[in-house]
């Protein structure tokens, strides 16, 4: 395949195009039709489709810059969008929206920091993927149970805020320190 870095009509890139598409579809079902499952399984056909086009990209050497900035964005939005029509019904999930949109605002100013002194667009790690997991699980039973003991729901909450906290701490000093590094350059 193509080694090209800045290519944009690759598969995954497709793919993530494909799951920013979906949110107006997930919204409708869950907000219009009061469909949550079918809601639910359009979310888990964008968190499969997320799986796949990274392993498509890695198998297939198409990883790009788009790419790496497209498939978070997506994810983001995804998350995002779902978080805000969960709250209408569990207002404590206000709580990881919160958290999230802080923590993509801080992080994209400190990554795009660290991408303008380094030049280089910073891979995922394994810390943004469990964060990103353990959202997807929170936000999915959620959506499956419109009925949630607020004890569960409540550990569910606590979990995805602890998992993106984490996320976030570790993002950030990885960027502290790549901006660090390309000064000392």
């Amino acid at each position: 395949m193509n080694d090209d870095p800045n290519r944009i009509f690759t598969i995954p890139n497709i793919l993530s195009l494909f799951r920013i598409l979906l949110i107006p579809i997930i919204v409708w079902l869950y907000v219009f039709e009061e469909s949550y499952y079918f809601a639910a399984g359009v979310v888990v056909l964008s968190a499969l489709t997320d799986v796949v086009d990274g392993m498509i990209a890695r198998r297939f050497n198409m990883v790009s810059n788009v790419g790496r900035v497209l498939d978070p964005i997506a994810d983001k939005l995804t998350q995002l969008v779902v978080l805000f029509c969960l709250c209408f019904r569990f207002r404590k999930l206000l709580i990881p929206l919160v958290v999230l949109a802080l923590k993509e605002v801080v992080g994209g100013i400190f990554s795009l920091i660290a991408l303008k002194k380094s030049k280089t667009v910073p891979n995922a790690r394994w810390y943004g993927k469990a964060a990103t997991v353990v959202l997807y699980i929170t936000i999915f039973i959620h959506l499956v149970w419109p009925d949630l003991p607020n004890l569960v729901s409540d550990i569910l909450i606590a979990l995805s805020v602890a998992m993106m906290l984490l996320s976030f701490v570790l993002y950030t000093i990885n960027n502290i320190r790549k901006i660090k590094s390309e000064e000392n350059v």
